[in-house]
């Protein structure tokens, strides 16, 4: 058994440097990206195919049972997987909701695979997630993952009784998937020795090397063997964090299938012009529409979290509030009635939201716009998930419109406006509620973020399409969409009339 095993990581290294060889995308140069290139270098983008199998990716075949409902793999596993099989450091970017864990978690559970099962609280490989719920779920998917492989994993986090943790470990598991907080608290007690460490894998870099986790990373990575593999896997990766990150690597892999703080392109994008005093009977209109079926509703502060679930559920729209004040059970709580549909609406701060992975949400509205750009991408990556398409609304005041600002130059895309009922002095001074004009609802599937599609800043005119997957959706778009540096697109944004009698 273990000699196939290696047989498979040796078949993972060639591959990998066969395919690191010659780009893809363009004619034949080699070499590309030589392997023993010391500073980190960038993954271009592939090989990427749209018909690759799981089993082209050098998978054991206990691993490929495992994964065979799956289509194919994504282009972030189909990116990530050879190079930390082959046992590169890797920090790989890519979109919310394309896979990443999968990416992570199948070489990981090979090379696991292939040596002794840990020892008493000396876990193999250790995921640390910024979130209970991200943590949670990554551990629900190392459960399908690892089915007969003999393999034992634990989730670690705060909020609960530490005593059934502090026993799993003693009982020896292969993998810990922790947040920094409790971690530490074993840590301190002695409950948990990584001396026997592989693998470190931070999930979602780009939060958990912020300045408010920083601390607690360093004093967990203190207690790491030097000697590991690091994986770095986020939906985006500014500049300065990535070169933060680079100092914990060692000449590592960028995997990189989608620019940073790009937009999904399935996803349609809208701003409402509105004070603050109007921001929820504004969202009490947009949720009388039938087609807005499962809602993530995401707002700056937690008690703005509590106030706005408190009043939806006055109008008879069934929410719940989660954030970090709950108790893990007021979050499972309320987590379960959204995936299950008992709840309609989910009102979310960003660090609860990180973990929260739904099938089916329709549309995530943002009442309050967040203060780090990068944080936008999070929140509208929890709509149009697994191939679905799905509808983004931002709520914007007179005070946020430098939020919008920093937001539209981060995406590089013009974000179209609606006009509707509670346009306040926020909005443009075009508009479009003139006698005569038809008056228009929100583009269910407008403008859409991502490279070549929509406004994009260095991309040029766009070719965004329409739900009928041919065309510009508004009567008023010109041929080609400008990009946010052009001068007729800087004025003002394009309106669509969202007014009485529309939902």
């Amino acid at each position: 058994m273990c000699g196939a095993e290696d047989g498979a990581l040796s078949d993972a290294a060639t591959a990998f440097d066969e395919a690191a060889t010659w780009d893809p995308t363009g004619p034949r140069r080699r070499p590309v990206w030589p392997r023993s290139s010391s500073p980190p270098f960038r993954f271009a983008g592939g090989p990427v195919r749209r018909n690759m199998r799981f089993a082209e990716l050098s998978l054991h075949p206990t691993l490929l049972q495992n994964v065979a409902h799956f289509a194919a793999p994504t282009p972030i596993q189909q990116a990530a997987i050879p190079p930390v099989l082959a046992g590169r450091d890797v920090i790989a970017i890519a979109q919310t909701g394309t896979g990443k864990t999968a990416a992570f978690a199948l070489p990981l559970l090979q090379r696991l695979m292939a040596a002794p099962k840990a020892g008493p609280r000396s876990p193999r490989a250790l995921v640390l997630s910024p979130t209970r719920e991200l943590a949670a779920q990554i551990g629900e998917s190392l459960e399908g993952f690892e089915r007969d492989t003999r393999l034992t994993h634990e989730v670690i986090f705060g909020g609960v009784g530490e005593e059934r943790q502090k026993q799993a470990l003693r009982a020896g598991c292969d993998i810990v998937v922790a947040t920094p907080g409790r971690l530490l608290d074993l840590l301190g007690q002695r409950a948990v020795d990584f001396g026997k460490l592989e693998v470190f894998i931070l999930d979602e870099a780009d939060r958990m090397l912020d300045m408010g986790f920083l601390p607690d990373v360093k004093r967990v990575i203190a207690q790491l063997p030097v000697k590991r593999q690091t994986l770095l896997f986020s939906a985006t990766m500014p500049d300065d964090i990535t070169a933060l990150a680079a100092r914990i690597l060692q000449h590592p892999v960028r995997v990189e299938v989608t620019p940073p703080a790009t937009t999904v392109e399935r996803i349609a994008q809208s701003v409402f012009f509105v004070e603050q005093q109007q921001k929820r009977p504004l969202l009490l209109h947009l949720l009388s529409g039938a087609d807005v079926r499962r809602v993530l509703v995401f707002t700056r502060t937690k008690h703005g979290a509590n106030r706005v679930a408190e009043t939806l559920d006055k109008a008879g729209v069934a929410a719940a509030a989660i954030h970090g004040n709950k108790s893990q059970g007021a979050r499972e709580r309320a987590l379960d009635g959204f995936k299950t549909g008992k709840l309609r609406a989910l009102v979310a701060t960003d660090l609860a939201a990180r973990g929260i992975d739904v099938d089916g949400v329709s549309h995530v509205i943002q009442i309050d716009l967040p203060e780090v750009p990068e944080q936008y991408v999070h929140r509208i990556g929890r709509t149009a998930r697994a191939g679905r398409d799905g509808v983004a609304w931002a709520f914007c005041s007179s005070d946020d419109r430098p939020l919008l600002k920093d937001i539209e130059r981060t995406i590089r895309l013009k974000i179209d406006s609606v006009t509707h009922p509670f346009t306040g002095p926020g909005a443009p001074a075009q508009n479009w509620e003139t006698p005569g004009h038809e008056q228009q609802r929100p583009q269910q599937h407008g403008r859409r973020g991502g490279p070549g599609g929509g406004r994009g800043g260095s991309h040029g005119r766009g070719g965004g399409r329409g739900p009928d997957g041919g065309g510009r959706t508004s009567t008023s778009a010109s041929a080609g969409g400008r990009g946010p540096s052009s001068p007729s697109s800087s004025s003002s944004s394009r309106v669509r009339s969202f007014g009485p009698g529309r939902r």
